[in-house]
Order: C-alpha cells, then structure tokens, then sequence
C-alpha cells in the first residue's frame, strides 16, 4: 500500500471541532459512537457503504486508542483518479474506477491528544506499518491537523485524519480493494504497536 503523511496546521487550516453540526443539513452532526454505538444506523454513509460500519465500530471499541468524528466516503471523479494512477504505477485500462473514504481520529489518551511531537511519531508508526500491506490498489494518506474537542470541557490538541483511496476495474473491485484496506487500517490502529487507554 502506498502510504503518506502530511501537516497541516498553519494558521490558515481548518481545526476539527467536536462536537459539530451542519449548519445547512441538521440531521448531520457529531455522534459519539463510544457512547452510542447503536447509532451507527443513522449514519448514511454506513447505510451505503457496510465496511465502513465495522470499521467505525472497531475504531470506536472501548479498547480502541482512539474515537471518530466524523467521516464520509465518495467516488473519484476522472480528475482524481489520473494522479493516483501515476502514483501507483497502475496502467489506467486496470483501474480506470475509484472510491475514497476519510475518517478523523482523535487520541482517546489526553497526553497523547495534546502533544504534537507524538502524534509525529504516530503519523510515522502508521505508514510504516501499513506501506508492507498487499493492497497495490490502495493509497493511504494521514493528515495531522489542529482539534478543539469540547466533550467534559473544552481541550486543545490534534487529529488524524485518514484517507484512504482505492481504484479497480470496475465499481465493485475499487469498492473490495477499499474495503480491504479500511478493515487492515482499522485492524492496525487496535493492534498492540498502540497501546490502548
């Protein structure tokens, strides 16, 4: 799997706040599903998309380092599709279809959320565990950007947000490929290489 990360926390990038709303769609919000797993059903994305359900439940799991915040999943468009093409050296008659997903991740553990120095370590941990996975369809990519998480009262520190972007042959191959990746990326995270709260 290709695998990447990237910072960005510049005075100008958007900060992950939770909990959030949509302004334009009320029925989208944050849902903290350690609290209320049941939830996951309301979420559309999961509706439309079962591996994401069982990746938000394992990343959510009361032994999982981390929570979710918020996540959504869409089709690559042509656009898209070309550079990662180039990127994973695939000939474009193989993979002319794409699907990508993001998830953001905060550290349950608050010296971890708070500490910019580990979450660089993270970010290392994480691409180098996952670049030997057999996933040549599969681009992983983690962002680090600033959070403001206001849960038992407001607290600064960072998240990770993972995308993940997969091609194939047609819909169905692209939609396993990613699939793929989401359960071995989730399986990862709970592994012991990161120790748990």
């Amino acid at each position: 799997m290709l695998s990447e990360w990237s910072i960005e926390c510049g005075v100008d990038d958007p900060v992950l706040v939770v909990p959030w709303s949509d302004p334009s769609d009320p029925t989208r919000h944050f849902i903290d599903l350690r609290e209320n797993p049941d939830d996951l059903d309301w979420l559309e994305e999961v509706a439309q998309h079962p591996p994401l359900l069982h990746a938000l439940r394992a990343l959510n799991a009361p032994r999982s380092p981390v929570f979710t915040a918020k996540c959504d999943v869409w089709p690559l468009t042509p656009d898209e599709i070309e550079p990662l093409l180039l990127e994973l050296d695939l000939i474009p008659e193989d993979a002319p279809v794409g699907i990508a997903s993001y998830i953001d991740l905060i550290w349950r553990e608050r010296s971890v959320f708070v500490s910019f120095h580990q979450h660089e370590q993270l970010l290392h941990r994480i691409t180098r565990l996952a670049t030997p996975l057999d996933l040549p369809y599969v681009a992983l990519e983690c962002t680090l950007r600033p959070a403001l998480v206001d849960l038992t009262g407001p607290q600064e520190g960072f998240a990770i947000t993972l995308y993940l972007k997969a091609l194939g042959h047609d819909e169905t191959a692209a939609e396993e490929h990613w699939a793929s990746a989401l359960s071995e990326v989730s399986a990862l995270l709970r592994s012991r290489s990161f120790p748990t709260p």
